[in-house]
């Protein structure tokens, strides 16, 4: 992984470099989990949070960067939650309300939800440019940050961050 001395990821060139970094976490996060039974995926770590929790976890936020950033519907709707509540709830607050939602799901379903939420993010890059990645990803951002940013941070940047807990996780 390209990171800056700070440790943020550096953004892609150019979008055969995006799609490569995300192929290539993708492929490692796969690796990560083949051969795991459900009895593993599914025993929470010191945390409560199981593999299976965190492929949840990544489902949910690949899908909420594909809808909202690249389909511009209303962040609120795409979590599924009320306008009021999202406007207040910052990160962690979202994360324990995706937790509680996905905590009792099969883990086949959780894969399966994974696989086809990452199929759909490939298929929406495909038809998109890398100038069209490079615009800003929100006219209300005040950060001003870029569409690129929102996808690498939602999946490459995604996979490696959760793919290190799972390794972890499997090892105990």
């Amino acid at each position: 992984m390209d990171t800056e001395p700070n440790g943020y990821s550096i953004l892609p060139r150019d979008k055969a470099e995006l799609m490569d970094r995300i192929q290539r976490e993708w492929t490692a996060l796969q690796r990560a989990i083949a051969g795991l039974s459900e009895v593993q995926m599914s025993v929470p770590d010191a945390g409560g949070w199981s593999i299976k929790d965190n492929l949840a976890h990544l489902s949910a936020w690949e899908n909420f960067m594909r809808q909202h950033y690249l389909h511009l519907l209303p962040p609120h709707e795409v979590m599924g939650i009320d306008e009021e509540t999202f406007k207040q709830a910052d990160e962690n607050v979202l994360n324990a309300i995706l937790f509680q939602r996905n905590k009792d799901r099969s883990v086949a379903d959780v894969l399966a939800e994974l696989r086809h939420s990452h199929e759909q993010v490939l298929a929406d890059l495909d038809q998109m440019s890398f100038a069209d990645l490079m615009k800003p990803r929100s006219v209300d951002d005040p950060e001003a940050r870029l569409l690129l940013e929102g996808v690498v941070n939602n999946t490459c940047d995604h996979y490696l961050e959760h793919r290190i807990t799972i390794e972890k996780v499997a090892k105990e």
